[in-house]
């Protein structure tokens, strides 16, 4: 997109054009980013946005964020890079130099990775700097002034990015400073209300805007409790790991052997695609119920009691026995098992 200027030289002209400056924004999907998105193409800037996948916040699956990010980059009129982190995001959620909140959540550790992929994409395609949707104040742990800088620091951007819905609160960035922007187009907004956000989707033609949420699976306290086990409990998780946290009831058998129980029949064939060739899989032979996955160095102690527990789970009447059909990679094993009792296993759910 160019802008086109008249240079007129003895009664002739010619068109000089002047290309748009850049800018990188990260989309998450929700109102905030696109608003952002919205604010600097208003103000004449070609906008290239990306979007950031996690094991914990994977846009395409259904579940975490859950926004139709491509739509909504198509809505915008922007280019859509995504950046998937997947390793290293695992190794920085080992020990996240900011911590964690109230969930497994280390939202500044987590901000400052996206900010420094954005800024591979920024330096890529010779960007002036980055946007995001983040409104001073709105998240507790990474959106308070001091958390703001950090992220700069950490993700070596200080003076580079900014947050066109709050900046006019927030100190003087580098392309204020150069006279690419100018304060007063820029917002003031400050908290948890979406009143101001809401009266801009209005004007930029942003219909049925999504709720607030948080999009990150980490920031949810269960799913937290069932992250924080897992880690605590095994020194590299896999993204297998990952993704079996995200279903199913968990149970925490010893320091190495862990158990889960299937909800509901998506969840059931679930299982059965994650099963890893160690792993044992068990399902009630003669009664609808849940197909649950033994995981550890210690499966073969707790056949029974899985066996019992998968029963109680069941259709199968909860006074008598029933059996179970108990498989792994080499064996293939009926069980004749006693419906568990809730005191029973209740102290070994997480």
């Amino acid at each position: 997109m160019y802008d086109a200027k008249f240079v007129y030289t003895n009664f002739s002209f010619e068109i000089v054009t002047e290309e748009k400056k850049k800018v990188v924004a990260l989309l998450s999907g929700g109102l905030d980013s696109q608003l952002a998105v919205r604010m600097m193409q208003e103000q004449g800037f070609d906008v290239s946005a990306v979007a950031i996948k996690t094991p914990f916040c994977d846009f395409d699956c259904g579940r975490g964020c859950g926004f139709e990010i491509r739509e909504r980059a198509d809505d915008l009129n922007v280019n859509l890079k995504t950046v998937y982190l997947g390793d290293e995001y695992i190794e920085m959620l080992k020990h996240p130099k900011y911590g964690t909140g109230a969930g497994f959540n280390p939202c500044i550790d987590c901000r400052a990775m996206m900010f420094e992929a954005a800024k591979k994409h920024m330096d890529e395609i010779g960007a002036e700097f980055i946007i995001s949707g983040e409104v001073l104040g709105q998240r507790p742990m990474s959106q308070h002034a001091p958390a703001l800088r950090t992220i700069e620091k950490e993700s070596d951007l200080v003076g580079k990015i900014v947050r066109p819905l709050s900046a006019g609160l927030l100190p003087e960035t580098d392309p204020e400073k150069e006279g690419l922007i100018r304060r007063e187009n820029l917002g003031m907004i400050k908290g948890r209300t979406r009143k101001n956000q809401l009266e801009m989707a209005k004007k930029y033609g942003i219909e049925n805007p999504p709720n607030a949420g948080g999009g990150c699976l980490l920031t949810d306290p269960a799913f937290g409790l069932k992250a924080k086990d897992l880690f605590e409990h095994t020194q590299t998780p896999t993204i297998n790991d990952i993704d079996l946290l995200k279903i199913g009831r968990h149970f925490r058998l010893d320091e190495e052997t862990k158990f889960v129980v299937g909800r509901n029949k998506d969840e059931n064939e679930m299982i059965k695609s994650m099963a890893l060739s160690d792993d044992i899989l068990l399902e009630a032979r003669d009664y609808v119920g849940p197909v649950s996955i033994l995981r550890g160095k210690n499966t073969a102690q707790y056949i029974k009691f899985a066996a019992s527990v998968t029963l109680r789970y069941s259709d199968a009447p909860k006074d008598g026995q029933a059996f179970v059909v108990s498989s792994g990679e080499k064996s293939k094993l009926e069980i004749l098992a006693d419906c568990a009792k809730e005191e029973y296993y209740i102290k070994f759910r997480i």
